[in-house]
């Protein structure tokens, strides 16, 4: 199948999942209802799909978006297929800011937002101080886990202190979750990603240098122990405006890039954000759906659905690519 026609069909998935996440839920809204009640002022029906469903749509294919172009990123400019947000502390660091703030009571200007991505500019900052001297991909990722894990008990420490009140909150938000969302809260992501798309974009020509090596970057006039900072750096602010709303919706950088990959072989990096971005919006909308109403009226967590498939796309993908070597 071509690209476009390829295109088309993806569009024809997202078109669908937005469909079925605004009709099914309590009450159910059938396809007919969906419009009056999405513009009709008044009634339950309006209030659940217009102000419920449909800003928890938006952020859902506006958080993996962000999510899929983030990996895609991270991916590239460390050549490495697993530099993914959670193995090189990114997304551990926005989240464990995100929840020392809320646990002390620590006012920030631009909060969540600002202390997510002070935590994941640092956490990201951690790791590659960390791998300096490291060898190898493997080496790296072992780092970055180590760095993670680091995160991860500020973060555990930080949410035992917390009220009792708080804590069921603080257990959701670090699992992932688009709970609660509303239009004021997909203005705020919207805002975030508003700067940080069109700089996504802005560092695809770097990112066509960095992933020939360093040398032939340097021959072509791009300084990689510049240019892969300022690349890392978008890809913080990325997943900071993601996980400062959403918490850690996990691995959707990891397997969004890799189906991409399989859409884009010959690696047109226009190509392979465009479709590493559609492929996140989609797992994130179709996790959160699920999350919704799979065990209904208990709520799911949005990062653990998207993991549990990330893991298990991985280990197909890893079993497929032994298959090939050993043929």
């Amino acid at each position: 199948m071509r690209i476009p026609a390829r295109g088309l069909a993806l569009a024809a998935v997202l078109a669908a999942l937005a469909v079925a996440a605004l009709m099914f839920g309590e009450p159910f809204v059938g396809v007919n209802r969906l419009l009056p009640a999405l513009t009709a002022d008044g009634g339950i029906e309006h209030v659940v799909v217009a102000h419920a469903r449909a800003p928890r749509v938006v952020l859902a294919l506006a958080a993996g978006a962000a999510l899929g172009v983030a990996g895609l990123l991270l991916r590239e400019s460390l050549r490495n297929p697993l530099a993914v947000p959670e193995l090189l502390g990114v997304s551990t660091g926005a989240a464990a800011a995100v929840t020392v703030c809320v646990v002390f009571g620590i006012t920030v200007p631009g909060a969540p937002t600002i202390p997510a991505l002070a935590g994941a500019v640092a956490g990201g900052v951690l790791t590659l101080l960390a791998v300096r001297r490291a060898v190898g991909p493997a080496a790296t990722l072992l780092i970055g886990a180590a760095v993670s894990a680091a995160l991860q008990a500020v973060l555990l420490a930080a949410h035992a202190m917390s009220d009792s009140r708080d804590q069921g909150v603080l257990v959701r938000y670090l699992l992932g979750s688009l709970t609660g969302t509303g239009w004021a809260g997909v203005g705020a992501v919207a805002v975030g990603l508003l700067v940080t798309f069109p700089l996504a974009v802005l560092t695809i020509p770097v990112l066509g240098a960095l992933r020939l090596g360093d040398d032939t970057a340097l021959g072509i006039g791009v300084r990689a122990d510049r240019a892969r900072p300022a690349v890392l750096l978008v890809a913080c602010g990325l997943v900071a405006v993601v996980v400062a709303h959403c918490g850690p919706v996990a691995w959707v950088g990891f397997l969004a890039p890799h189906l991409a990959q399989a859409v884009v072989p010959r690696g047109d990096l226009r190509l392979g954000m465009a479709w590493s971005a559609s492929f996140g919006a989609v797992l994130v909308l179709a996790a959160d759906t699920l999350a919704r109403t799979l065990l209904y009226p208990v709520e799911l967590p949005v990062g653990g659905l998207t993991a549990v498939v990330a893991v298990a796309a991985g280990a197909a993908l890893a079993a497929s690519r032994r298959r090939t070597v050993l043929a």
